[in-house]
């Protein structure tokens, strides 16, 4: 299910992500070890056995608390999606009526080339959907749900769906050319794209 942000929320940002679970001590350790290590190593190459003593646990505990791996890698994206939804919703003024298009969409890049500037293997939803594909895995649908808040959000901030569309895929763009290629020339054309693409629309 779906949730919301609160009543001042610009309607087109109201999906969200489900909320975060209240885990327990034990269980905030093991997500924060597995974290780590799948954004560090990757999804499919660190097993149950390293989180646990990573976290200081067991295996049983890491069971108990999550059930399974995959609901655990779902949870640590969860986790990751929401950490970059409040980074980035500190770094930008909505309702976008308060800044112009081109300096509100601007700000969610300036807000990634920080992000992205912390995160030495690049985007964690697109090295995780590289590894898990379009299957049954239940962190699929996490990822899915990012990019379809994010897409709500230029769509917010432009104004217009179709170039709110159009941004988004500069956007996803922009993540996978940092991810894949490591190019920091990739945020100034991103930022001329966008400009191009405003500037087009306007």
């Amino acid at each position: 299910m779906l949730t919301t942000l609160d009543s001042s929320t610009p309607e087109g940002l109201r999906p969200v992500l489900q909320p975060l679970p209240t885990l327990t001590s034990a269980g905030t350790r093991l997500l924060e070890a597995a974290g780590e290590l799948f954004y560090n190593r990757g999804v499919r190459a660190v097993g149950v056995d390293l989180i646990a003593e990573t976290a200081g646990t067991t295996k049983k505990t890491l069971y108990d608390r999550f059930g399974s791996k995959d609901a655990l890698v779902a949870l640590y994206l969860l986790d990751r999606a929401h950490q970059w939804r409040s980074f980035l919703l500190e770094r930008i003024e909505l309702p976008a009526s308060a800044r112009s298009p081109e300096h509100s969409v601007l700000a969610v890049f300036d807000a990634l080339e920080t992000w992205m500037g912390g995160q030495l293997r690049g985007c964690a939803f697109v090295n995780a959907y590289a590894e898990l594909g379009e299957g049954d895995h239940p962190a699929v649908p996490v990822i899915r749900a990012e990019k379809a808040w994010m897409r709500a959000l230029f769509d917010d901030l432009t104004g217009d769906s179709a170039v709110g569309a159009h941004v988004h895929l500069i956007y996803e763009g922009t993540l996978v050319v940092l991810t894949a290629g490591g190019d920091a020339s990739g945020m100034v054309e991103a930022r001329r794209a966008v400009r191009i693409a405003l500037a087009s629309n306007g």
